[in-house]
């Protein structure tokens, strides 16, 4: 993926098959978040890189990627980390054109890749945040996980001032680990959700897990073998995670509520399809169920 440093900014070359403005949208969904900002089509966020705290403005122009550093020019290490964190986080590496393909031929995703062209899976770099995010989310709307997660980092995470705003950081395990059930019960967490991402935090910290001990497991089997092995971590929660932070397109999950809801949209139905009539629609999909998930929740924010 080709970069360009131009000293105060970097350019970011991404794929034909991109588009800023419907990764937007997707990443504006709730205005509860906290951990990026968006006005008119620019994207502030902050990011902890080489040991730096960096504040991102990233805004789209001739189909690049311009970030500016608008706390001024990070080092030549700090640039390449930010921009590794762009292209992960905007899964740019992948090449959709076979997915595109897939969803041409199939019933369900055709309109939705006509529609929603250029979004990339948005994902979640972090493995500590892919998780505890997945965790806080789990049996409860998506609105109150939101409200979990502003507490939780507003309450552990570091911040930024910039132009009468705030900008966070996801609070990092070492911190959270040292923390006890009650500090996370006082933000209403249940006592099992706050028991989860204490282990979480304990295991990340100690090097007990990590995401490139994941990676090098290579067969997504085993990586969803190694997920579920955590405790507090079911199937939805290893195929979110690696999806979001693994970035593995064939990751499925397949019990995901806002997935029954978009193809009972797509397809009309009087009632969510049951999970046999997902499997077998989703034979369509092999390879890329990740991405039709992904753009089946796109459909939800219409």
């Amino acid at each position: 993926m080709q970069w360009i440093d131009n000293g105060t900014y970097i350019e970011i070359c991404p794929p034909e098959a991109f588009c800023f403005k419907e990764c937007l949208i997707f990443l504006g969904r709730s205005d509860l978040e906290v951990l990026h900002d968006i006005q008119d089509q620019r994207l502030m966020k902050l990011v902890k890189v080489n040991g730096e705290q960096v504040l991102l403005k990233i805004t789209s122009k001739n189909h690049r990627l311009i970030v500016e550093f608008p706390l001024g020019e990070p080092s030549g290490k700090s640039k390449k980390e930010a921009a590794d964190f762009i292209i992960d986080w905007f899964d740019l590496k992948k090449d959709l054109l076979n997915f595109y393909d897939v969803a041409s031929r199939d019933v369900i995703l055709q309109p939705l890749a006509d529609r929603y062209y250029g979004l990339r899976m948005i994902g979640i770099p972090d493995l500590f945040e892919a998780l505890t995010w997945a965790i806080m989310g789990q049996q409860i709307n998506l609105k109150f996980a939101y409200t979990l997660k502003k507490r939780f980092v507003e309450h552990f995470g570091e911040k930024r001032d910039y132009e009468g705003r705030s900008y966070w950081l996801y609070p990092n395990p070492e911190t959270i680990a040292e923390l006890e059930l009650e500090d996370l019960r006082n933000l209403q967490f249940t006592s099992r959700k706050a028991e989860y991402v204490l282990g979480v935090a304990k295991e990340i910290a100690t090097g007990r897990l990590s995401k490139d001990s994941l990676i090098d497991l290579r067969e997504p089997v085993k990586q969803h073998q190694a997920l579920l092995s955590i405790k507090g971590v079911g199937a939805w929660t290893a195929d979110y995670v690696m999806m979001k932070c693994l970035l593995e397109a064939s990751a499925f999950p397949v019990a995901d509520v806002g997935l029954h809801n978009a193809i009972k949209k797509q397809l009309n139905l009087e009632t969510k399809p049951k999970l046999d009539e997902i499997r077998e629609a989703a034979k369509n999909w092999s390879g890329w169920e990740a991405y039709a998930t992904f753009y089946l929740w796109r459909s939800l924010y219409e």
